[in-house]
């Protein structure tokens, strides 16, 4: 800043100042912008990220856990079999049970059982079904088979993992057919129709 005698240089002093100001508030304002963006992207990428020490765990909404059972069932009943359907999320949770017309009363606790136990069993080897698991457990020694009995545990077919992608995120059983097999079989028919909206 220059200093200049006279009425003309107060003026030129005054308007350098101002000058000066103007700059001086801008780079404050620019600053205090660039605090908010940073601010902002930081609270962003917070929420986007989970929170330490919760898990976020994928399942079947619940009109999809319907429509599964449904097509179970209705899969089944083109064949000439009354069954009940049950669906689990990962926690061994029912999500969904559609009983059939005419379905005994047995097939409703014998499809959460197997249900649960493909939701349970089958996760450990990456095991698709009850089926894997009992054909698994059917070549082992008889010391190595599990003796305790667990609740709602069964080596029965009929129940199949349900995953989307390589990732399980719940199973379905079904009971009540002439087999397990077929059990199973109408299982993956209605799996295969709602595929690929398990994503």
């Amino acid at each position: 800043m220059t200093w200049r005698a006279g009425r003309r240089g107060c003026y030129h002093a005054r308007q350098t100042l101002n000058g000066e100001d103007d700059m001086s508030r801008a780079a404050t304002s620019l600053a205090i912008f660039a605090v908010l963006v940073l601010g902002a992207a930081v609270e962003a990428s917070a929420q986007a990220a989970p929170a330490p020490g919760l898990v976020t765990i994928q399942k079947l909404s619940a009109a999809l856990a319907n429509e599964l059972v449904g097509e179970t069932v209705a899969a089944c009943a083109q064949k000439g079999y009354t069954v009940t359907a049950v669906v689990v999320d990962l926690d061994g949770v029912r999500q969904a049970l559609l009983r059939g017309n005419g379905a005994p009363i047995h097939t409703l606790d014998n499809a959460f059982y197997k249900a649960y136990s493909a939701a349970s069993l089958t996760l450990a080897r990456k095991e698709n079904s009850t089926k894997e698991v009992a054909d698994r457990i059917g070549k082992n020694p008889p010391t190595t088979v599990p003796q305790t009995p667990l609740p709602n545990v069964t080596y029965a077919v009929g129940g199949v993992t349900v995953k989307a992608g390589d990732n399980a995120i719940g199973a379905i059983g079904v009971s009540g057919a002439p087999g397990g097999q077929f059990d199973e079989e109408c299982a993956r028919v209605a799996l295969a129709k709602i595929k690929d909206r398990m994503k």
